[in-house]
């Protein structure tokens, strides 16, 4: 059967070129045993292209041993200029795991910009975390050149992160691009960041080429796949293109189609210069490095340069590209991606965004940039040692740098000391920021639990945004309070919608709609709370399915709620870094949850500490821990009774004097158990 498909798909003359189907490659035997249907749109050229990628070939290349030394030797010509035509500017975008970064890897090898001696896996994502994870979390840029028909091109590729979480990195890089691979695992399907990338682009106006990845699985369902790709999301999937980028299949004719059908950027080397800034980090040897997308003019080594958000001008003393290492050059012109190092030590004076242009011929307006991120989760971030609060402050800045959606203001608390209010884009962002912090900065940080900016409507028709539980108004000058809600589309198979609308339900989320997008998938819209769903909604909705379902969430406004905040007494005293806002149905179990984690914590005293959960004056969960009792009748043997009693008066009243004027100190430890506790029941 196998031997037949083949045989049906490629012509006679490949069987007689000394490869048999005994001794071809895995990737061979495993393209004949799919579905002849799944490639009756590939030509002939097309198939010949994919034999040769798949019969004696070098390990791990996907090109044949003539076919990889012209390519090392176009890779080693990509500083060479090409005319502003053959610049491609392009961005691949996918959802989580469907092989963007190999996808990006097998480019670059292919090209010869990155020799099959220094490559490895993930090659662009030069981030110990990133590999740890086996996600991207920062974009990244590579030039690279091509000969197409005898004719150089320059490509220029922006690899981009496929978490939620990221969705600000895509749009910076998409930005800078005329068109984007849309890369769709051929096994998994459509998903839910598949769409919110696929918008993205639409938004930007890009040339979306469809490519269905991983086609050498034996769960592989092209076919299937471009149908749900042409409903749901609906491009044209009749130039679309199938490949494996594990197995090096069909990655020539990717390089075709971006030459063939991306365009080229505009030819205004002409004009004053004008450079959209898309990235930046803080190196400190040479202060801060700039990436950016040149869109009119050119900019030299040299150049004195001008940011025109900040006002503030340098010389340029390095100007290079991205392939994928920094390499220096003399000059960048319209349509080319590159960076500058101009000995910028404040880090406020690059931003994102930002528009580059020349001192002395100044252009007469910016770049649009970039829209601002709304962060979405808060949370507190403090030092364990007080005297890193410095340090917690510049690595902050360093990190914002890089980082464009993290945000952050002063905080004080009276049990953790000085820090800093962080907002993120969700709680992917939050971890790998504090993992950031600690690694890179060598910080050990505490953090308080996640929370959301509610809406505080007060009596006297003032409106504040309150994202800290301890800055939330009384509740007699309050009126209302209202939350954020998001409308959230969670994609799974038909087998998991029960466990999905039931963990819906449980954060209070109201049903909207229900549709099957294919014959097993289904899309459900829920809105609810942003507050129910930066606990560990994305855990359970990846446990509850196996891993299956994906999700996309918008917030779409704010809501009137019944919220209250809820207090924790220790020995009458408010801690204020416990308090949190929770919805009344919910206040009693997480007032429980609470007290008892903080009986178990709690060192216990020379006296009877009480461990209340209050909501205002009401006292809805309480523990006490019992008091260390010294034995003052050890010395009584026999004697009157009224000797004893009157030793255990004295040591009542003793007791009462100490609880009256005693401290309990709650250790860091019991802190940090009772925030990550918070994190699990809010």
């Amino acid at each position: 059967m196998a031997m037949a498909s083949a045989m049906d798909l490629f012509p006679p003359t490949f069987f007689l070129s000394g490869t048999s189907t005994s001794s071809s490659s895995p990737a061979l035997r495993r393209l004949s045993s799919i579905s002849v249907s799944g490639f009756r749109r590939h030509s002939y050229r097309k198939l010949q292209i994919l034999c040769q990628a798949t019969a004696g070939t070098e390990p791990q290349s996907g090109l044949s041993v003539s076919g990889s030394k012209l390519a090392a030797r176009s890779g080693q010509d990509r500083l060479l200029k090409v005319p502003i035509s053959n610049i491609r500017n392009f961005s691949i975008i996918a959802h989580i795991d469907h092989g963007k970064s190999t996808l990006a890897d097998k480019l670059l090898q292919v090209t010869g910009t990155v020799q099959n001696r220094d490559m490895k896996e993930q090659f662009l994502d030069n981030m110990d975390l990133e590999r740890e994870r086996g996600i991207t979390i920062k974009l990244q840029a590579a030039r690279m050149r091509y000969v197409y028909e005898d004719t150089p091109y320059c490509l220029n590729l922006i690899d981009t992160p496929g978490h939620v979480d990221f969705s600000y990195e895509v749009s910076r890089s998409l930005a800078a691009c005329e068109g984007a691979l849309l890369v769709v695992d051929a096994s998994q399907g459509v998903e839910a960041q598949t769409l919110a990338n696929v918008y993205l682009a639409l938004e930007n106006n890009l040339e979306i080429i469809p490519v269905l990845n991983k086609i050498d699985l034996p769960g592989a369902e092209p076919e299937k796949v471009l149908r749900e790709i042409e409903e749901v999301i609906g491009l044209d999937c009749s130039k679309a293109i199938f490949c494996s980028a594990k197995e090096g299949i069909g990655i020539t004719e990717i390089l075709d189609a971006i030459v063939q059908r991306i365009p080229a950027p505009l030819d205004t080397a002409g004009n004053p210069l004008r450079a959209l800034i898309f990235d930046s980090y803080y190196d400190p040897y040479r202060g801060v490095i700039v990436y950016f997308r040149v869109i009119d003019g050119k900019v030299k080594k040299g150049d004195r340069i001008f940011f025109m958000a900040s006002g503030k001008d340098y010389f340029a003393d390095e100007v290079g590209v991205l392939s994928p290492n920094q390499i220096q050059v003399d000059e960048l012109y319209a349509g080319e991606v590159g960076y500058i190092a101009a000995s910028v030590r404040s880090v406020a004076d690059a931003r994102v965004g930002d528009t580059i242009t020349h001192y002395s011929r100044k252009a007469e307006s910016s770049l649009p940039g970039y829209e601002e991120a709304t962060p979405m989760v808060f949370c507190g971030l403090f030092p364990v040692d007080a005297d890193q609060f410095p340090d917690l402050r510049d690595a902050l800045e360093k990190l914002q740098l890089n980082d464009a959606a993290l945000k952050f203001e002063p905080e004080t608390s009276s049990a953790m000391g000085f820090g800093f209010r962080c907002g993120f884009l969700g709680l992917l962002h939050m971890e790998i920021v504090q993992e950031r912090l600690e690694r890179e900065y060598n910080l050990n940080l505490i953090t308080t639990a996640p929370s959301v900016v509610y809406r505080v409507n007060s009596v006297n028709g003032d409106t504040t945004l309150c994202s800290n539980p301890s800055r939330l108004p009384d509740p007699g000058q309050r009126k209302s309070v209202e939350e954020p809600y998001v409308k959230i589309e969670l994609l799974t198979p038909k087998d998991y919608i029960g466990a999905l609308m039931e963990l819906a339900q449980e954060r209070r989320g109201e049903f909207k709609e229900m549709k099957y997008i294919a014959e097993n998938r289904a899309s459900i819209l829920y809105e609810l709370p942003l507050a129910e769903m930066v606990g560990d909604f994305f855990d359970q909705l990846k446990s509850r399915t196996k891993g299956y379902a994906s999700m996309e969430y918008s917030v779409i406004g704010y809501r009137e709620s019944d919220l209250i905040k809820l207090d924790i007494l220790i020995n009458a005293e408010m801690v204020e870094p416990l308090s949190t806002i929770v919805h009344r149905d919910k206040a009693y179990s997480v007032g429980r949850a609470l007290t008892q984690k903080l009986k178990e914590l709690i060192p216990r005293q020379m006296f009877k500490v009480p461990i209340q959960a209050c909501i205002g004056s009401k006292v809805i969960a309480s523990e006490a821990l019992s008091a260390i009792r010294k034995d003052v009748l050890a010395k009584c043997y026999g004697g009157d009774i009224s000797r004893k009693k009157k030793l255990l008066k004295k040591q009542a009243a003793g007791k009462k004097r100490m609880k009256a004027i005693g401290r309990v100190d709650v250790p860091q430890e019991a802190f940090m158990a009772v925030l990550k506790l918070e994190r699990e029941v809010l």
